[in-house]
């Protein structure tokens, strides 16, 4: 039997703690229908008997407390809500337990943002992660030692797991499912629940936020300047002159501020705006690259793919509800 702990922190997200003993349970029922033993003994664990959620809405009764537990297989570490250091504040309790579980040889997966707590352990330095989309900016602030992998929905290195943002998770509970078991029983529940086994990637639905939680002004100047001025061709020498600041100079203070260069900025801001017309106008292709500034129509659509992980016309058939579908 592998022992699957899956943790109850406060300000946690309900669902990805149902979602997950759902899975494994199911898995377990699945096994048993196919002749095989039941695999995995499923608990929720924390340190305390009862935990409120939801401003006290819900309460979610854990099976066993830390203290109680010698070893176990994998533990599962939840999306957390609200405030992330607050959240992870209200759960040091928790974090030498998952650190102490993992030196005894356990696997270790945090779902979305539950990565933060995961961090909070040490455990993430000089290793890659995944988590929402929404908190990559906050995540590099408060773990600058862990490096983020944008977009990815699933990470894997040392027997530590992270998935990106909310549903994401499914794939990477998915993910651990095949591995304990086998791919038949990975599809079989990949089709149960209705998820796709193999998506790789978050990318199509992240949203480009500007990236402005930082304080150099100069810097700022010219994320608004690119952003008032999608349609122009923008360079680099232009923007550096336009600041009075060298070209070198400028360069490497945008890229610490923004974690991107100056011309991934300028792309992703003219794609984010591409995204947007294709979600909400009956524009075609070409008329919304000549908008955001492009006019090389294969430059434009492999950015948008590098970008989205989607070509404009899968992208435009997908969100936009008014356009004949494109093929």
């Amino acid at each position: 039997m592998k022992t699957v702990s899956i943790l109850v922190p406060e300000s946690s997200v309900m669902q990805a703690i149902a979602d997950p003993q759902y899975l494994f349970s199911a898995a377990n029922q699945f096994l048993a229908a196919s002749g095989k033993e039941p695999l995995f003994q499923v608990e929720l664990v924390g340190a305390k008997k009862e935990i409120k959620l939801n401003d006290g809405r819900y309460s979610i009764h854990t099976d066993r407390l830390i203290k109680d537990i010698d070893q176990t297989d994998l533990v599962l570490i939840p999306a957390l809500f609200g405030d992330m250091q607050a959240a992870i504040a209200k759960n040091k309790t928790l974090i030498p337990w998952v650190s102490e579980q993992y030196e005894k040889g356990a696997e270790v997966a945090s779902l979305c943002v539950g990565a933060f707590l995961l961090a909070s352990t040490g455990l993430l330095d000089g290793k890659k992660c995944s988590t929402h989309w929404g908190f990559q900016n906050e995540f590099r602030e408060l773990f600058p030692e862990v490096e983020v992998m944008d977009g990815s929905v699933i990470t894997e290195e040392h027997r530590i797991y992270s998935s990106g943002g909310a549903n994401s998770y499914w794939c990477l509970l998915l993910h651990l499912l095949e591995k304990y078991t086998d791919r038949e029983t990975a599809i079989l529940a990949s089709k149960y629940f209705a998820i796709d086994i193999d998506r790789d990637s978050q990318a199509a639905f992240s949203m480009f936020k500007g990236q402005k939680n930082h304080t150099d002004e100069a810097v700022k100047m010219a994320q608004d300047f690119i952003e008032k001025n999608i349609a122009d061709r923008i360079l680099v020498d232009d923007l550096a002159s336009m600041l009075a600041v060298g070209r070198r100079s400028f360069e490497r203070r945008f890229k610490l501020a923004t974690n991107n260069t100056v011309q991934e900025y300028i792309h992703r801001v003219k794609i984010e705006a591409a995204k947007r017309q294709f979600e909400n106008s009956r524009k075609n292709i070409n008329e919304v690259m000549f908008d955001v500034g492009y006019t090389d129509t294969k430059a434009f659509r492999s950015m948008f793919k590098k970008i989205t992980g989607l070509t404009p016309i899968a992208y435009r058939n997908k969100y936009n509800k008014m356009a004949e579908v494109e093929v």
